[in-house]
């Protein structure tokens, strides 16, 4: 018997990363701490695949981080990326963590506005301030 639905209305893409990478549970100093979440995306169908210190490509801005993020439902979407972190100003990178030509990206209330085509990888270098 088949199941009804679509991989992206089973939450197939989630299901394996929980399996795959489980989360670990390490003691809390408090039990009154809040709940923080670092980043955010507005849409289902983009992963959030990578948080990291920026490397050898951004050697003069060693106060940033990248995120790495792809379209896993193969459709075109446009969304928006949030942080609690501290930004100063973002931009789109390559794969080796260089500017790309598109120039910085406009920090909205929202966010970051980012716009995928089906199964993209995204790169952004984030600057933080001080």
């Amino acid at each position: 018997c088949a199941a009804a639905g679509s991989f992206q209305e089973a939450g197939v893409i989630q299901q394996a990363y929980n399996l795959n990478f489980p989360l670990h549970a390490l003691p809390a100093s408090c039990a009154q701490c809040p709940a923080w979440s670092a980043f955010s995306v507005s849409s289902p169908a983009i992963v959030l695949e990578t948080v990291k210190q920026a490397g050898a490509g951004a050697e003069d801005r060693p106060e940033a981080v990248v995120v790495r993020l792809y379209e896993a439902y193969g459709s075109t979407v446009t969304a928006w990326l949030q942080t609690s972190l501290p930004i100063k100003e973002a931009m789109l990178c390559d794969l080796l963590e260089r500017p790309a030509g598109q120039g910085r990206l406009p920090l909205e209330q929202q966010g970051l506005r980012l716009s995928f085509t089906p199964f993209c990888v995204l790169s952004v270098l984030l600057v933080l301030s001080h």
